[in-house]
Order: C-alpha cells, then structure tokens, then sequence
C-alpha cells in the first residue's frame, strides 16, 4: 500500500477511473486521497462514494499531495499548473494525463527542477482494462516510477514509453478504442445480416474480441500464429482472411494508424 498523499485536481471520468482503481485494488487509503475538482458538487460525490478528503482549491491539494495529478483539459493544463507550483513540495511528483502536452512545457509552467511524469491512459481504464503509457522525466527515481506503475496496473496494464514514442501510443492504445469499436460493430452488422438480433450479434462479437485480446496477453504466442490454429484447410476461417486480405484488412489499419499519429504530432507542435 502507497503510504503517500494523492492528489487529483480536476476529476472527470479519468480521475474517477483512477481513484476508483487505487480503492478497490488497495492501493492507498481513501482518506489519503485529495480531490479538487471546479465543481464543487463533483468533490462532494465523490467524498460520500469512496471516503476521500474533498479540497477547497487547486492549491490546497497541490500542498497536500506528495503525488499530484494534473488531470483537467490540456488546454488549461498549462496555467493550473503555472498558478499551483508555488504550492507544491520540493519532492511532489506531478503527473499529467493532459494528451499532447510534452514534458518540456510541463517544465516550463512547474519549473525545471520539478519532478514530472506524463502519462496517457485509454478509454478502457473507465472498465479496469487501461493500457497507460508512464514517460518519466531525468528527475523521478526508479522507485517513484515504480509506484506509478502500480497506480495505473491497479485497473489495467502499464509500461515505461521514451517521449518520443508518444505518438505511436496515440495511435496503438490512445485512439486504438475507436478502431476496434468499428471492427465489433462490423462485425455485429455481418452478424445481423445472418440473421442474428442486434443486440446478441453486439454481444457475440464484443467477446470474441475480448478473447482473442486476451489470448495474445496470455499466451505470448504471435497473433498470426494464433490466427494459423483457427485456420483449418478449406474451412470457413480460412475464407473469411482471404477476403480480408483481398480488401486490404491490414494496409487500411496501418494507413490509419499513420494518419493519427501525423495528426498527434501536429497537435503537439501547437
């Protein structure tokens, strides 16, 4: 269990993923963590849900917290941070969730004497399956980087990413939810187009590719190895991937995939 004070300012559903992770995986105490949130209402709900301590202001969690999580937009990041710096304690490590804004400006609004994480969390950390890429800068120990990886395994999956690798994590595990969403619910259509109501073709396909996800997790096998085994000599498998191939499965996914991490690294240069 984390000894340390963690503090949330903003708290939106990836703050509400987070906290809910370190709770139910007993992570931390709920009293140690601190949530300010520009609603109040918000910090409230979320003080009778789990028990954590609700904050009066930015700043008050900012001198509390020995982890800090700057999670508002990534377009007011910049001037929440710059405003609480002068709060903060020599060692706090501050994590940012903001997608697109680098170490260097985080820098710049905390200081560059600051001890910085920046993280990016998908959309399936809100269902404790998460993939988050922690890039830490110079200044974190090994051991603080340790301990945030174990917040963000707590509902998911985590790795250390170089900064300069943030863009394929955009495209790979940021964005990758839509993509796969699209593929269920093509599937699903194929499914009903068989005759098969919606909503147990949405289900059916959903599983399937929850499955074979977590065939590859598990196994560590090559997923072309694993496609190979449901591919039985002049079955149905084996047409299905011939079509796929033939309408450019594989080449569509990579352009795609291509596409969004241009347009991340655009973004960034903002």
């Amino acid at each position: 269990m984390l000894e340390k004070k963690i503090g949330f300012i903003g708290c939106g559903n990836m703050s509400k993923a987070i906290i809910g992770g370190l709770i139910a995986g007993g992570q931390v105490d709920a009293a140690k963590i601190w949530v300010y949130d520009h609603k109040p209402a918000t910090n409230q709900a979320m003080a009778q849900q789990y028990g954590i301590t609700p904050a009066q202001s930015a700043e008050e969690v900012a001198r509390e917290a020995d982890i800090l999580f700057g999670a508002v937009k990534p377009d007011v990041i910049l001037k929440v941070l710059k405003e609480t710096a002068g709060a903060l304690n020599k060692e706090t490590l501050v994590v940012s969730i903001a997608a697109g804004v680098t170490l260097d400006a985080l820098a710049m609004a905390l200081g560059h004497d600051r001890k910085i994480v920046r993280v990016m969390p998908n959309t399936p950390a809100l269902v404790n399956e998460g993939m988050t890429s922690v890039t830490p800068n110079p200044l974190v120990t090994p051991e603080e980087i340790e301990e945030v990886l174990a917040i963000f395994n707590s509902f998911g999956k985590a790795a250390v990413v170089p900064e300069y690798l943030i863009h394929a994590v955009v495209g790979v595990s940021g964005s990758a939810p839509a993509y796969v969403f699209m593929f269920i619910e093509a599937m699903a259509d194929a499914a009903v187009l068989g005759g098969m109501p919606r909503a147990q073709a949405y289900k059916f396909a959903a599983q399937a590719v929850k499955g074979a996800a977590q065939m590859v997790l598990e196994t560590g096998k090559h997923p072309g190895e694993l496609k190979d085994k449901v591919c039985s000599p002049g079955g149905t498998t084996i047409e299905a991937v011939k079509v796929l191939e033939e309408k450019g499965l594989r080449s569509a996914v990579i352009a795609a995939m291509e596409a969004c991490m241009a347009r991340s690294e655009a973004l960034s240069r903002r």
